[in-house]
């Protein structure tokens, strides 16, 4: 396979049906671990999405938007089957949920992709909702287990939803075992470990993968990076935001860009990398990728405030 991606994002490419009002709706495009790919591929990466899109309207708008910054496509598949779609009737607290019980993405097949395809990867991103429904959770789970397998690094984001429950335990057992990158909010931790104290859940957390990278973000009140017995601490940087979905998306990118690019960075440079991708991300309406030179210049101030 000429020019096989350096870095994959498997998982799920859905539809937002957001509600403006007065019976009203907008569509967007977005899906938490597609977000991340194209992200990557802004910010220069051989980036490849593998996941299932429908061959409708819906799917036409996700295959043109991965086109347009130069996604690898090539494990991008198309079925017969109805789009994933994401209702989410109110922002702020969000109240939303999904229509897809039968939908593309559930469709993804990986013993259908192209050989060779995996030769180059060194990073594999997951996560999102597709990991909570099935069958694709499992088939992703035996992707990464194969990938592990084979030497590429795991990057996670488990990215809490509502629909995942008491079932999601072993899977999101499994994925920390198997990452050297977790990314996890405060939101998500709350979600994920109902009832228990939040250092508690991120220590439950961090112990199933204790060598991994940890990145915990607490909205306004800053994020944490984590290494073995090393940990760093700073706030994202102050912009204009316009609006923040996507921006925990970008974070990831944004890291996975750091460790890729720059491996001898210390701790807080990493960190400061993933603020930048995330505040840049911040500067746009809609899950849009954040502009590389706006990222560059916010971790520039991050580095020189540390200094």
């Amino acid at each position: 396979m000429h020019d096989a991606p350096l870095m994959l994002c498997a998982g799920e490419a859905l539809t937002d049906m957001i509600y403006q009002g007065d019976e009203r709706w907008v569509s967007r495009v977005g899906g938490s671990v597609w977000n991340v790919a194209r992200a990557l591929a802004v910010l220069g990466e051989r980036t490849a999405f593998a996941g299932a899109i429908s061959r409708d309207r819906f799917g036409d708008a996700l295959w043109a938007a991965s086109e347009a910054v130069g996604l690898d496509l090539r494990l991008l598949q198309r079925v017969e089957r109805s789009p994933l779609l994401a209702i989410v009737e109110q922002g702020e607290p969000p109240r939303y949920f999904f229509i897809g019980d039968d939908s593309a993405d559930l469709h993804f097949d990986p013993d259908v992709l192209p050989e060779y395809w995996s030769r180059d990867l060194r990073w594999a991103h997951f996560g999102g909702i597709s990991l909570a429904r099935e069958p694709l959770a499992s088939n992703l789970v035996a992707l990464a287990e194969k990938l592990k397998e084979q030497g590429v690094a795991i990057s996670y984001d488990p990215n809490y939803r509502n629909l995942m429950d008491e079932r999601y335990a072993p899977t999101l057992r499994s994925m920390a075992e198997l990452a050297d990158v977790i990314k996890v909010s405060d939101d998500d931790l709350r979600g994920l470990f109902p009832g228990v104290p939040l250092d508690e859940a991120l220590r439950q957390l961090r112990a199933a993968a204790p060598s991994a990278f940890c990145l915990l973000t607490r909205g306004g009140q800053g994020a944490s990076l984590f290494h073995g017995d090393q940990r760093a601490d700073a706030r994202a940087p102050a912009v204009a935001v316009v609006d923040t979905v996507g921006a925990g998306d970008a974070s990831v990118a944004g890291l996975l860009h750091s460790l890729a690019r720059h491996p001898g960075r210390s701790l807080q440079s990493h960190l400061h990398a993933a603020l930048a991708a995330g505040s840049a991300a911040c500067l746009q309406s809609g899950a849009t990728p954040p502009p590389p030179a706006a990222m560059q210049q916010l971790f520039e101030l991050l580095e020189g405030d540390a200094s």
